[in-house]
């Protein structure tokens, strides 16, 4: 099946869904990851569908995967905030 031009898979529970209702999360080429409001930012993205996903991703350290790098525990609170935040 063809991926429609605006969905994206939430990287803890593999929902696909709209783009725009996902949090994208981005690793920049300077190494810094933070929550991308816009969608646009230049770097390697990642999305999170819920809260409770995000709290799942922290547990189970799923950016260092997706960014192929150790990820800090402070980011993923950050990142925690940040989504409860919005």
């Amino acid at each position: 099946m063809k991926q429609q031009a605006h969905e994206r898979m939430c990287i803890v529970c593999r929902v696909r869904s709209d783009k725009r209702l996902l949090k994208r999360v981005v690793r920049n080429s300077d190494g810094e990851i933070f929550m991308d409001v816009s969608g646009k930012r230049d770097g390697r993205g990642a999305y999170v569908c819920s809260i409770r996903c995000m709290a799942q991703c922290k547990k189970a350290k799923l950016l260092n995967k997706a960014f192929k790098c150790a990820v800090p525990d402070e980011v993923y609170n950050n990142l925690l905030r940040e989504f409860e935040g919005t």
